[in-house]
């Protein structure tokens, strides 16, 4: 386990990545140190994958800073819904129009929608892709764009499409 800034996150030994069914994101029921849990493993951009530990999941398990881990992944087709950005659930909220089109594309292309719109630091950039994203959905679009599914796209933990090294 290791921070990036106030990030907590847990790289993947490259056997763990190798055995998931995607170099881009993938749902998993996971274990982490006996804590069961479903979450998505996101890509690093160098063909391996990372989880990151949020607030509660580090309180729960009591953890520490640079406190080894035990985790057991099993890769699942059923993906948890994504946690919709404030903006882009605003803007659906506005478009009931949409609501259906929504409902209707899976939930794998749901977080599409969310790591495309969360991939950028930039508010203009942000705002015209929540923009964008809901013109796109209104035409038909099922999926975001053509962005590459197996780089790292959180912006605070990315360079150039690849996890920062902390080394």
């Amino acid at each position: 386990m290791e921070r990036i800034g106030d990030r907590a996150i847990l790289r993947l030994p490259i056997e763990a990545s190798a055995a998931l069914p995607s170099r881009g994101q993938a749902a998993v029921r996971a274990r982490l140190n006996g804590h069961d849990f479903e979450t998505v493993i996101e890509p690093d951009g160098r063909r391996g994958h990372w989880l990151a530990i949020d607030d509660g999941l580090w309180e729960a398990l009591a953890l520490s800073d640079g406190q080894r881990l035990a985790l057991e992944l099993e890769p699942t087709k059923d993906w948890p819904e994504p946690d919709l950005p404030t903006d882009f659930q605003t803007a659906l909220a506005d478009a009931p129009d949409l609501s259906e089109t929504w409902q209707s594309i899976t939930t794998m292309a749901r977080w599409e929608w969310v790591r495309w719109i969360n991939a950028t630091k930039n508010p203009q950039t942000r705002q015209r892709r929540v923009d964008v994203g809901i013109s796109k959905l209104r035409s038909g679009k099922r999926r975001p764009c053509c962005f590459d599914l197996a780089s790292c796209t959180d912006p605070d933990l990315s360079k150039s499409g690849k996890l920062v090294d902390i080394g």
